[in-house]
């Protein structure tokens, strides 16, 4: 889920964002009981719109997701 103070950033940039924000993530769990965690890069589809204003608020949500998973990750 999306922070929504970066949320409102991103719409006062694009108010037609909402389409490509990353606000999904899927866990599934595997064999053996390993967890996978995906999620799309907020970088990667804020591109597709090109707006530059867009680039911090992907950038902040992009360490947000990361922090996520490398925490995660550590507990494994």
């Amino acid at each position: 889920m999306i922070h929504h103070l970066l949320l409102n950033k991103a719409l006062q940039a694009e108010d037609k964002i909402g389409t490509m924000l990353p606000c999904n993530v899927i866990l599934q769990e595997h064999f053996q009981n390993k967890i996978e965690v995906s999620a799309i890069n907020p970088m990667v589809s804020m591109q597709a719109v090109g707006n530059s204003a867009l680039k911090t608020v992907a950038q902040e949500v992009s360490t947000k997701l990361q922090n996520v998973i490398n925490k995660l990750e550590n507990e494994k």
